[in-house]
């Protein structure tokens, strides 16, 4: 097991490292001022998309990248530390064409679409000329269980008609967005992991609205987390993905390889948020001495550091266990990160707003943006306490029994 960077991913890395410092840093500020203002996208989010895209920092995230597309083939290991660098700023993996839920509606599109969807709508999202949305998640059921989404997708002649509501659904109102690939229930008599299918939804389809976009924790997110609404809405049968009852699966290879990928940004964030607490600790006083003197403070620091480092293994872990045996083997390793980076994110985030006192509240610095977004961290692609759940699973089905019998026998008289 060896997490050492090929030659090609240090050499990315580097060049990552300088496109963020030359581009992205500097923009930080830029960025914050537009979205208040009310301009999204922001002005300089294509310029930025198309140099990215000429110094080949485009599609890093699929390991399956045909050569006469777009980007670079890198597996999930590689990919793990340029992910983290990217997720140092909430908004840059757009940049790079890296940007959930696109990656992972892009694996999909890669894996199951047919010649026509591929043309229509993976060749641009490859190219970054459109964005995505994936509706899984219902306000009326427990949607951490995929078996118990309740929209409704009825064959009609050469239509599927949808009927249902979604919520949570990232990037819904980016103007940019043009799809939504839709999980509902197309025979719900069937066994209960072939009762879904997947259907692409055009955003323009007839009986399809947009009903709100909630803010997070007070927070608007520009993008979206919104509401969905199909009345009857229509769609050729053609837009099936995969084929009926395959819904269940689709998801599952959808959110393997996905949920990392947020773990690895969190990383990222982590990162981000003690470089600001390291900083703020040596530029502030209280009670006589910097704060960066103080025990509990050290002890932050120390702690900040040690979960990090932790968390990073262990992704790095999962990752290299996907690409050796495929997401579906790796999935307790998936289900650990995907526990553990969320919380660690929040962790050090918290402490961080802590050092800073009232500013870290504020818009003044990142941290309560990606205070917020760690914390739906741990609902998004599943809670913490069903990846627990699993966790739990397997080391009671993979306990050794005998193990305690030595230890409690008593010894002979």
């Amino acid at each position: 097991m060896d997490f050492a960077p090929s030659l090609r991913a240090a050499e990315m890395q580097e060049r990552l490292k300088a496109f963020m410092a030359a581009h992205i840093y500097p923009r930080i500020r830029d960025h914050k001022e537009e979205i208040k203002a009310g301009k999204f996208p922001v002005t300089f989010m294509e310029d930025l998309k198309a140099l990215a895209r000429a110094e080949g920092l485009w599609n890093m995230f699929l390991p399956s990248l045909r050569d006469d597309e777009p980007g670079t083939r890198l597996t999930n290991l590689e990919y793990a530390p340029l992910a983290e660098l990217m997720g140092q700023v909430s908004w840059s993996p757009e940049v790079f064409n890296c940007n959930a839920p696109d990656t992972g509606n892009m694996e999909l599109l890669h894996m199951f679409a047919t010649p026509a969807q591929r043309e229509k709508w993976l060749v641009p999202l490859l190219n970054g000329e459109i964005r995505s949305a994936f509706a899984m998640t219902e306000p009326d059921v427990a949607s951490s269980d995929a078996t118990n989404i309740t929209t409704s997708i009825r064959r009609e002649g050469d239509e599927y008609v949808i009927n249902g509501r979604k919520w949570f659904i990232t990037n819904a109102c980016h103007p940019n967005t043009k799809l939504f690939i839709v999980m509902g229930k197309t025979d719900p008599d069937a066994d209960r992991r072939r009762q879904q299918s997947m259907v692409i939804v055009p955003k323009d389809a007839p009986g399809f609205d947009i009903i709100r976009n909630p803010t997070i924790l007070n927070m608007h997110d520009p993008e979206g987390h919104a509401e969905l609404l199909f009345k009857d809405a229509r769609v050729p049968a053609s837009n099936l993905l995969g084929e009926e009852g395959s819904g269940f699966a689709l998801a599952q290879a959808r959110l393997g390889p996905g949920r990392i990928h947020h773990c690895m940004r969190s990383i990222g964030a982590a990162e981000m948020a003690l470089a600001l607490m390291v900083e703020r600790a040596q530029e502030r006083k209280a009670f006589g001495k910097q704060l960066s003197e103080q025990g509990v403070i050290r002890e932050w620091i120390a702690k900040s550091r040690l979960e990090i480092e932790q968390a990073r293994l262990l992704t790095l872990k999962a990752a290299w266990k996907i690409d050796q045996v495929g997401a579906k083997e790796a999935f307790r390793e998936i289900s650990l990160i995907k526990v553990v980076a969320p919380n660690v994110h929040a962790t050090v985030t918290d402490r961080a707003m802590q050092v800073f006192g009232a500013m870290g509240m504020t818009p003044d610095t990142p941290l309560a943006d990606s205070y917020t977004w760690a914390r739906a961290l741990r609902y998004a692609d599943g809670p913490d306490e069903v990846h627990l759940q699993a966790i739990a699973r397997q080391e009671l089905k993979n306990s050794n029994f005998g193990m305690s019998a030595q230890w409690l026998t008593p010894p002979p008289r």
